[in-house]
């Protein structure tokens, strides 16, 4: 590229160092030059991070002293980056060796584009795809629904596009954007900060985008586990967290309910029949802290 601004790209480590070195590896070989790595380690318990300082010593490593969560993790790296863009990127990704010049192209010839992610592959698959785009959040389920999801790729998702939500495994979002939309919003702490960091920036009046010429490859769920009793709570108190934050009037108050009546209640009879009680209780965990914290008026906020 003749115009190639610097990018930094910023990725969590929680005590999986040899997930990150595949990650680390791959970005030695991108064709995109003009970068900074920022590893920020979420307090690893168990595994030293200066190894990966010391296997890649062309990083910048952060060392916080407590877990922060995805966001605060990331919103770490944010204060430290000294790019034009910000490539966010889960250390359980790798990237294909051209993978930033599309996304870097998109925002250096659309001012009004806030945010992007490239299309997402699974990565041991046979070139399944897992993002594609995205629809927006159903009001009345919580959920948004990938577009090209366990599609097979044979180049039908390669143009670029508009598209309701990111995907928060590769996301690139300029530096003037966050200034003007704020830090991803750390009250989530693991799931649908980034669908909230969108909305975020949308209400600047920014577009969000998919970039079908770009792809990564994702280790789905190494970090928590397919079926984690973190992800089952996170996912579940933060489905309604996102409802509570993004949406007003009636169909917020309607939408909060029929989740309650409807959604909640299904799901803790499917946890039931499978003899999963912790991952019921852990789900209504989830609940009982939106019933908790709907009365705080800080909820609303954007840490």
């Amino acid at each position: 590229m003749q115009n190639s601004p610097l990018v930094s790209i910023i990725s969590i480590n929680y005590d999986q160092p040899q997930v990150t070195f595949g990650m680390l590896e791959s970005l030695r070989n991108l064709s995109y030059k003009n970068i900074e790595i920022i590893i920020v380690d979420n307090a690893s318990p168990n595994h030293d991070p200066e190894q990966i300082k010391q296997r890649y010593p062309e990083i910048k490593l952060i060392k916080s002293g407590i877990n922060l969560g995805f966001a605060g993790g990331n919103n770490l790296g944010i204060k430290e980056a000294k790019g034009k863009y910000l490539f966010f990127l889960n250390n359980d990704t790798e990237v294909t060796s051209d993978c930033l010049e599309p996304l870097v192209n998109l925002f250096e010839s659309n001012s009004t584009a806030g945010i992007a992610s490239p299309k997402i592959k699974f990565f041991d698959s046979d070139n399944i795809i897992q993002y594609a785009g995205s629809t927006e959040i159903n009001p009345w389920t919580g959920r948004n629904r990938g577009i090209g999801s366990m599609e097979k790729d044979t180049g039908q998702f390669n143009l670029s596009t508009k598209t309701d939500l990111a995907h928060g495994a590769a996301m690139m979002v300029p530096r003037a954007v966050i200034d003007k939309a704020g830090l991803m919003p750390e009250i989530y702490f693991l799931y649908y900060e980034e669908l909230d960091w969108c909305e975020m920036i949308k209400r600047e009046g920014y577009s969000c985008h998919y970039v079908g010429e770009a792809s990564v490859y994702h280790k789905e769920s190494m970090s928590v586990g397919k079926a984690s009793l973190l992800k089952t709570y996170y996912i579940n108190r933060n489905r309604l967290l996102f409802i509570r934050r993004n949406f007003s009037g009636f169909q917020k108050w309607s939408s909060y309910l029929l989740f309650l009546a409807l959604a909640i209640p299904k799901r803790s009879a499917g946890h039931a029949i499978k003899g999963e009680w912790k991952h019921c209780m852990a789900l209504w965990r989830g609940v009982f802290w939106n019933l908790k914290s709907a009365i705080q008026p800080h909820i609303h906020s954007n840490v």
